[in-house]
């Protein structure tokens, strides 16, 4: 992962603690793919997808996160509550954009 990214997401991560909500992971891998961020908010596990981005040249950082990503994130997703036996939690998919070091919290995002 590039500096930007490492940068972005401990931000995200310090956003998050300052919210109220629990760090449960980072960087969760599988051979599926990987959650930046899983967290919980009173009863709610959110999965988090980090994107970080310095300018718009490529559009906003929420736009890469595309149909295939939302698949592979749900993928892990379902990994990480099956191993631990989480399964009957609600559950939540959210981004955080990071542009110019500006948060922009996306809940429910997909």
């Amino acid at each position: 992962m590039n500096n930007l990214g490492v940068l972005g997401e401990e931000q995200a991560v310090k956003y998050l603690l300052k919210n109220k909500y629990k760090i449960l992971e980072t960087n969760f891998k599988t051979m599926f793919g990987e959650i930046d961020i899983i967290a919980k908010i009173k009863n709610v596990i959110v999965f988090v997808e980090v994107k970080t981005r310095n300018n718009l040249k490529f559009g906003f950082p929420c736009e890469s996160v595309t149909q295939n990503k939302q698949h592979k994130i749900k993928m892990v997703a379902e990994y990480f509550l099956i191993k631990n036996k989480l399964l009957k939690n609600e559950i939540r998919f959210d981004v955080i954009e990071i542009l110019n070091s500006e948060i922009k919290h996306i809940t429910n995002a997909f």
